[in-house]
């Protein structure tokens, strides 16, 4: 099987434990305003075959397993091709080969649910714990159906919970709070939040897009700031992840 991807990396280190082969698939609706990868939404004419990621994964493998990595397919929303993914995790699981998703959780349920059984480990980016501020910072869509997957996943995966620290949009007293609860409500297997600042890294893509950035006055979050957040959660009994 094939799927649409955008690009590919054989050393990873940040989508996931230890090192990684990171596949970023094509395509996504939900078009943060945040985004620094824009480049990403549309489909790309770049196939690839679920074998021939295999065989390039067992090219590095003795890197990968040495220091507890894998594979890692990110977006884009790789939930969007959930046949593709499903058939690439289940050949790793069957080369007893570490897999991760790295997902936003806008899908189908049945999506979802294709994929999981194969999954060792889900990093989920929820983009705001309220659903007005959601529908402020993607195209107009409600978190709704967002954190029904995330429930369904919190139950069956190890999950990391990625969080974009916007200043004064994302970590205000009603949205902290409103993360707190979320999280709370999860009943999760086992669950950690990675707070990730905010950065300017991606102006460059939109402008060669020729996109409008909204929040090109919008300055990352201090030191303190970030610290400030983890706080509030840790004080709630909330497991952070290591930085």
């Amino acid at each position: 099987m094939k799927g649409y991807y955008h690009s590919k990396e054989t050393f990873g280190t940040v989508d996931g434990t230890g090192i990684r082969y990171v596949l970023f698939l094509a395509g996504c609706k939900l078009q943060c305003i945040f985004c620094h990868n824009p480049d990403t939404w549309q489909h790309s004419e770049k196939m690839i075959d679920s074998k021939a990621v295999l065989h390039e994964v067992n090219e590095y493998r003795n890197f990968y397993e040495a220091s507890g990595g894998g594979i890692t397919v990110s977006g884009g929303e790789p939930l969007l091709q959930p046949d593709f993914v499903a058939e690439l995790f289940s050949l790793c699981h069957n080369n007893k080969i570490d897999t991760t998703l790295d997902t936003a959780g806008f899908c189908s349920k049945i999506a979802l649910l294709k994929v999981l059984p194969y999954t060792d480990h889900v990093l989920f980016s929820l983009k705001a714990a309220t659903i007005p501020l959601h529908r402020k910072l993607t195209a107009g869509y409600s978190n709704r159906k967002i954190i029904e997957n995330l429930q369904i996943v919190a139950k069956r995966k190890p999950v990391t919970l990625r969080y974009v620290i916007l200043p004064e949009i994302t970590d205000t007293q009603i949205e902290m709070t409103a993360l707190v609860n979320l999280i709370h409500s999860l009943r999760a297997v086992n669950l950690k939040v990675d707070l990730l600042p905010y950065h300017k890294m991606g102006i460059e893509k939109w402008n060669a897009l020729k996109m409008p950035y909204l929040l090109k006055d919008l300055e990352p979050p201090s030191a303190a700031a970030i610290v400030q957040a983890k706080n509030k959660l840790q004080s709630a009994g909330i497991c952070m992840a290591a930085s």
